[in-house]
């Protein structure tokens, strides 16, 4: 069942560009929920609007784990601005939000590709690791030596980390 934030949720905002800003920095600070009310405010008033649709669906997966609404609403502000590298940022924030791995590193590459000296990115690319390459190199990574030594090669860097 869903939750409607009290009223006094969004205090005297005029603008959506206020809305927006606001909403913003509540995720940032980790208050989902507040950042869903202010989100939502603006989203109603200027549905329109990719960053909002963008930034409204990274608040809805963290606030209420809505993925097929969140991914709805990041995937069509992408549609409309494509050019945009927060937006790949925000997606791939809401794939990471729902263990999606594969699909946020191909949504911060796509984010690179606009932007390659964006930080956010990058550092959020780096954090999530890149994968190593095939066991046997002459062999397909999808053959089952390669899989088998791949996932032995795997539990012995566990057990050198945990010793």
């Amino acid at each position: 069942m869903q939750e409607t934030p009290p009223p006094h949720a969004v205090p005297d905002v005029q603008t959506v560009n206020e809305l927006l800003d606001r909403g913003r920095l509540a995720l940032e600070q980790g208050m989902h929920a507040e950042a869903l009310s202010y989100l939502r405010a603006a989203h109603e008033q200027a549905p329109q609007n990719a960053r909002i649709r963008s930034f409204y669906g990274l608040a809805l997966a963290r606030a209420e784990k809505r993925f097929s609404d969140a991914v709805e609403l990041c995937n069509s502000a992408l549609k409309q601005e494509f050019f945009n590298p927060a937006l790949y940022f925000n997606a791939a924030q809401v794939y990471l939000e729902f263990d999606f791995k594969a699909d946020a590193i191909r949504c911060l590459r796509r984010g690179l590709m606009i932007d390659p000296s964006n930080t956010a990115i990058a550092t959020l690319l780096g954090d999530l690791g890149r994968r190593g390459g095939p066991v046997l190199r002459f062999l397909p990574r999808s053959h089952v030596l390669n899989v088998w030594l791949g996932h032995a090669r795997h539990r012995v860097r566990l057990l050198r980390v945990a010793a």
